[in-house]
């Protein structure tokens, strides 16, 4: 695979995998009734924030590890 082609494929991953978890966490906090925008920062404001970054973690270490498994199976 080319560099320019592996880099893409690195890029696009990360962000499909950050940016789906982080959706992932926002709306496992909304059925919690974790209102991430909501006006101050309270308790359940708090919450929505940290399922928000720990989804977004997630997900690109999700991603992260496809990829490493996609390479392995190539070179297999």
């Amino acid at each position: 695979m080319s560099t320019a082609r592996r880099l893409l494929v690195e890029g696009a991953s990360d962000a499909v995998g950050f940016v789906g978890g982080a959706l992932a966490g926002f709306w496992a906090g909304r059925l919690l009734g974790w209102d991430l925008f909501a006006e101050g920062y309270g308790t359940a404001s708090i919450a929505g924030i940290v399922l928000v970054g720990l989804g977004g973690g997630l997900g690109l270490h999700l991603a992260r590890r496809w990829r490493a498994a996609r390479a392995n199976d190539k070179e297999n």
